[in-house]
């Protein structure tokens, strides 16, 4: 169980400040080459699992040998921590501080660095050196463990001054990380900032920004992103990713009024939840789910957007030769010629993806046939979708085309479109009226427009199995 000392200690021993103006940081987004197709299968496992429609792993070998040696395990919510589309940013740890490229996460709330006792980390993998700090102190004997698909961080409740820009905190609750599965941390990226609430905290500690505004260092309370789009090549590692804004926003990167929504979903917030209202799919309206079967994570640490079955079957129908692929559970194949357009809003304005962002490209085997931006969330799982948890998940596929604001009072996530200089993709439409000229239901029976099953075009069914047996098998260990 988490203890209130924790909890509350960020908050009790921070020095008084005065609130300051807002910071800009700039992100960069961890790229290596255009993500593959087994990359995309694995980030929707990775999101199937942090939002309860998945099973996670059983510790790996190294975990158990940390249990064995510290007592008990505690459950930590899962954390992403997707190779192919990081967007991270710089927060520095201790006294004297180091600095360490942590994962920016809207879709969790712990903050975690590995640290110099870490097992296998990367070489090139920055980590955290305890015996360097003289703020440093290691809140618990027991290891704290984060598990996700096959794989798996664990180490220990600490806390530490940390610090962004000109906003420090003292005493802030992290976890040292002591183990991680083999390749989760690569290059530069050390670890991971939750920036959702601390309702869902596993470690205890209020998260980094709430304990911003809880001291009053915050001139505004709200933090902003403006995300790219991937312009690399597969020689490069890294690339400017945009900017984060912590303490208001960045009037140069957005243009016309932010359209602010009240969160929805428990009284206690968890996620930055919002009712989808509206789906359009080359123009028409779709009907969707409602009500608590319609709430929608924005997560900045997700690649793709995850919806429920229904829904996201239905979308995929009105895409004349779509197709379900064999191979990649909850993933829709459509020819490479079609322009997909599709908007959503959530209580207001219709917000467009641009067309490059919901297609994940060609397939090796079919270069004609491509790889759908929007797959099916719950596919495969008896859990309902409106059990606390969202059904939708809305990531970077859409957040690359908005502003998007993040804000506790009052509780309200916001959208503006993007300037000229970020990159605009256009003016958001107004909602659509709910006229049944223009709303799509199911297609009917028989349609063979998003109702067939391909034999997959994005891989050979048995390098899939190749692929996927070392994660199958870690599993088992």
């Amino acid at each position: 169980m988490v203890t209130l000392p924790l909890a509350v200690t960020a908050l009790l021993l921070v020095p008084a400040f005065s609130a300051a103006d807002p910071i800009h940081i700039p992100i960069k987004r961890r790229s290596g080459w255009p993500a593959t197709h087994m990359d995309h299968l694995a980030a929707a496992e990775f999101m199937r699992a942090r939002y309860g429609y998945g099973s996670a792993a059983t510790p790996t070998p190294a975990t158990k040998r940390m249990q064995r040696r510290a007592g008990s395990e505690q459950s930590l919510n899962f954390v992403n921590q997707q190779g192919d589309s990081s967007y991270f940013g710089t927060v520095n740890i201790g006294t004297p501080p180091q600095s360490f490229n942590v994962i920016l996460d809207t879709g969790s709330s712990d903050l975690w660095v590995a640290d110099s006792s870490c097992v296998n980390c990367d070489r090139q993998t920055p980590v955290f050196k305890p015996d360097q700090s003289s703020s440093f102190t290691q809140q618990r004997n027991t290891v704290t463990p984060i598990s996700y698909g096959s794989g798996n961080v664990a180490g220990f409740v600490s806390t530490e001054t940390v610090s962004m820009g000109n906003f420090s905190l003292q005493n802030q609750g992290f976890l040292s990380v002591e183990s991680v599965s083999d390749q989760l941390l690569t290059g530069s990226v050390s670890g991971i900032m939750g920036l959702a609430f601390g309702a869902i905290a596993s470690t205890g500690a209020v998260p980094f920004w709430q304990g911003l505004i809880s001291s009053k260092q915050l001139a505004a309370p709200e933090m902003a992103f403006w995300l790219t789009r991937f312009r690399g090549t597969k020689f490069s590692e890294e690339e400017p990713g945009g900017s984060f804004t912590l303490g208001g926003t960045n009037a140069s990167l957005f243009q016309g009024d932010i359209e602010f929504l009240p969160m929805a979903g428990p009284s206690q917030p968890t996620f930055w939840l919002l009712g989808v209202s509206a789906v359009t799919v080359q123009g028409k309206s779709l009907k969707v789910a409602t009500g608590n079967n319609a709430l929608a994570a924005i997560d900045t640490g997700t690649t793709l957007i995850g919806g429920p079955s229904d829904d996201v079957a239905n979308l995929w129908a009105q895409i004349p030769g779509s197709a379900k692929i064999q191979s990649m559970p909850g993933f829709w194949s459509f020819p490479c010629s079609t322009t997909l357009n599709i908007s959503m809003a959530f209580g207001g304005k219709l917000w467009p993806i641009a067309p490059a962002d919901m297609n994940l490209g060609p397939g090796d085997n079919n270069p004609q046939i491509c790889l759908g931006g929007i797959f099916d969330l719950t596919q495969g799982s008896n859990i309902e979708a409106n059990q606390g948890n969202p059904s939708w998940v809305v990531g970077d596929t859409f957040l690359k085309n908005v502003y998007s604001v993040y804000r506790s009072d009052p509780l309200s996530v916001g959208f503006a479109q993007l300037s000229d200089l970020a990159g605009s993709s256009g003016a958001p439409g107004e909602g659509p009226k709910n006229d049944a000229s223009t709303t799509v239901g199911p297609a009917p029976t028989g349609t063979s427009t998003g109702g067939a099953t391909s034999q997959s075009p994005f891989m050979n069914t048995t390098l899939s199995l190749l692929v996927l047996l070392p994660a199958l098998l870690l599993s088992l260990l």
